[in-house]
């Protein structure tokens, strides 16, 4: 069993406590992980903040210590897919599909290093005021905080520090308890790559504990938080006038229109739905298909889950392994059980073996079960069949989430209408509500949070806006 420490001012430590890191597959302790205590919290933060005072980075310095970070992370792509593998359980594919997707986060954050810039304010044109001259530069905020989620272990770790750190701030890291091993080993390689001592700093422990430290430290300027709606709400509360990026709750809808092309929805729906074993922000959950083709909609989806291995993360065969806990596996499982004892039908699936939960889709769904109202977080799809595409798009609508969604159509005046009507970040035409390229502005709207994240997007907020004018004798 390995031992993972905490990075605080360039020095890897221990906490006054340890947690254990368990094999989310075979169950098997696999790393003893230091918990920060409420100094080192302290400490931590402070490093930050001194070395953002004392040793501001060069946009230039910048790029090449993130350009090297890429090629270190493809360098230790085995070592990154066997901790990402095993502390998530995740499968192969998807840790490939996650360092491959994390390169090129920090690829991004690089370039993007190098051309921040504000813009001239035409503030001659304002009467009086011809002998004056405005434009606006775009600083670093300071210390930012970065709490992140189990569910992308490295590439949503790099979507928060590479950004940053490119925009000249300084890092506080505090990963999951489920997944740290994989947010040290980036830690560790952005230190190799050239990151000064005190520009980022790792902390471990209970959300409920270390994360409400780090809340209450007011010399972090801006959070940046993937996770849960309820959390989501104290930071809010609690860190008062700082600024945040929220990425929140979700209850993803793609739409299967009668055009569509099926051969393409089929396959997309199936991959965004079960990967990570659908433990994704904008899995598909509900489904609506135009009731003209839900049967053969319906029947060749079920063909192509039921092909779904289903087991071993390390077999390249499986697509769906283990849940992040056999507590989690046992939720989704009840969810289902109650769905179909109010009447829903499984059309396949339901299945659990410890943390392992069978790709599952229900059909004969109504709006009050809980699969359909609360996120499921789980893989398991609702099947809504629909008559009117606006009564899709309202039910949609009506959720209080608005992160993500997809339609599938051939029809260009129906795709414009659903990217003007439907209420949420993001509107993919003929792909699922799970597609995300990594440079694309990415965030929700209502209880799915604000700000964007995407290099470029998150840079621009955690960063300052500053306005210089210049009168001219």
């Amino acid at each position: 069993m390995t031992r993972a420490q905490m990075y605080i001012g360039g020095q890897w430590v221990d906490g006054g406590s340890t947690f254990v890191v368990a094999d989310k597959f075979t169950g098997e302790s696999i790393a003893t992980v230091a918990s920060a205590s409420r100094q080192q919290v302290t400490q931590a933060v402070h490093s930050a903040a001194s070395a953002f005072a004392r040793n501001r980075l060069a946009p230039y310095a910048r790029y090449e210590i993130l350009h090297r970070a890429a090629a270190l992370v493809e360098s230790r792509r085995d070592a990154f897919a066997s901790a990402i593998v095993a502390e998530s359980g995740f499968t192969i594919s998807d840790a490939d599909n996650e360092i491959g997707r994390a390169i090129q986060t920090l690829l991004g954050c690089a370039e993007e290093a190098k051309r921040i810039a504000g813009e001239v304010v035409p503030i001659d044109g304002a009467p009086g005021q011809e002998h004056r001259l405005a434009f606006t530069l775009r600083l670093p905020v300071g210390v930012v905080c970065a709490i992140t989620p189990f569910n992308s272990p490295l590439n949503t770790v790099a979507h928060k520090v590479g950004p940053a750190l490119a925009a000249g701030n300084t890092v506080v890291l505090k990963p999951a308890t489920q997944t740290p091993l994989t947010a040290a080993l980036l830690c560790e390689t952005l230190a190799a790559a050239g990151v000064p001592a005190g520009h980022l700093n790792l902390v471990h422990g209970k959300g409920s504990e270390v994360g409400m430290w780090l809340l209450e430290e007011p010399q972090i300027a801006f959070y940046t938080f993937t996770g849960s709606t309820g959390v989501g709400r104290t930071i809010q509360r609690t860190i008062g006038l700082r600024r945040s990026q929220l990425e929140l709750g979700s209850i993803s809808s793609t739409i299967v229109c009668e055009d569509a092309d099926l051969g393409r929805a089929v396959p997309r729906c199936v991959n965004a739905s079960f990967r990570k074993a659908g433990q994704v922000c904008t899995s598909v959950q509900r489904l609506y298909v135009q009731r003209s083709i839900l049967d053969g909609f319906v029947t060749s989806l079920v063909e192509a889950t039921m092909k779904a291995r289903v087991g071993d993360p390390r077999d390249a065969a499986t697509l769906v392994g283990p849940m992040i806990s056999v507590s989690e596996a046992e939720r989704a499982a009840a969810w289902v059980d109650e769905a179909v004892a109010q009447g829903a039908r499984l059309a396949c699936g339901g299945r659990r073996d410890g943390a392992l939960f069978a790709p599952t889709i229900i059909v004969d769904v109504t709006p009050r079960m809980r699969v359909m109202c609360d996120e499921v977080f789980a893989p398991v799809i609702s099947i809504v069949p629909y008559e009117s595409l606006d009564a899709a798009m309202a039910d949609i609508n009506a959720t209080p989430y608005g992160l993500a969604a997809g339609i599938f159509t051939t029809n260009v005046n129906t795709a414009m209408k659903a990217a003007r009507q439907l209420e949420v970040g993001t509107v993919h035409v003929n792909e699922t509500s799970s597609s995300r390229v990594d440079v694309m502005p990415y965030g929700g709207v209502k209880d799915s949070g604000f700000g964007r994240e995407g290099p470029k997007y998150a840079i621009h907020d955690m960063t300052d806006e500053r306005l210089v004018t210049w009168s001219l004798y």
